[in-house]
C-alpha cells in the first residue's frame, strides 16, 4: 500500500506542475524524473494517474463541476483540483482499487498538501461524484463511505 501512496504523491506533484506550466503529461513526467528521485516501483502507477488525469481533465472537470455546489473549477486551489482529478480518474479506471481506499487516500493527500479545509472539501465532492457514478442512494452510500 505504501507504494501506491508514494505514487499518488508523485502524481499530485506532477499534475500541479502541469497545471502551472501548461505542458503535456509526457514532458511534465520527464521534467519531474530528471530533477527528483522517486522509487522506481512507484513510476508505473504514478504515470497512469498523471496521464489519465491530465489527458482526461475536461471530462473530469465537468464531473467535478456537476458535483460541487458554489465552487467553479477556476476557484478551486490547484492542489485540491488535481487531487480530485486524480481520485476521480482512479474511481473510473482502476477497478482493482476499492472506492473507499481511493476516497480515503485523496482526503489524506488533501490534509497533507492542501489547506486545513481541503480534506472535508475533497471528501464532500468525491462523495457526490461517487454517488453520481454508482447511481446509489445517497443515505446508503454516505453510511458505507464514511471514514472508519
Amino acid at each position: 500500500m505504501h507504494q501506491r501512496r508514494k505514487a499518488r504523491e508523485v502524481a499530485l506533484q506532477v499534475l500541479y506542475e502541469l497545471d502551472v506550466l501548461g505542458i503535456d503529461a509526457e514532458e511534465g513526467m520527464e521534467l519531474f524524473w530528471s530533477h527528483f528521485e522517486a522509487p522506481e516501483h512507484t513510476r508505473p502507477f504514478a504515470a497512469l494517474l498523471i496521464a489519465g488525469a491530465w489527458n482526461n481533465r475536461k471530462e473530469l472537470d465537468d464531473l467535478i463541476s456537476s458535483c460541487s455546489e458554489n465552487w467553479t473549477i477556476s476557484r478551486m486551489s490547484k492542489v485540491d483540483k488535481n487531487i480530485l482529478r486524480m481520485a476521480i480518474y482512479e474511481l473510473l479506471h482502476c477497478p482493482d482499487i476499492p472506492p473507499k481506499v481511493t476516497l480515503n487516500e485523496a482526503i489524506d493527500l488533501g490534509k497533507i498538501y492542501g489547506t486545513e479545509n481541503s480534506g472535508s472539501f475533497i471528501n464532500g465532492i468525491l462523495d457526490a461524484v461517487y454517488i453520481k457514478l454508482s447511481g446509489k442512494d445517497q443515505d446508503q452510500e454516505n453510511a458505507s463511505l464514511a471514514p472508519d
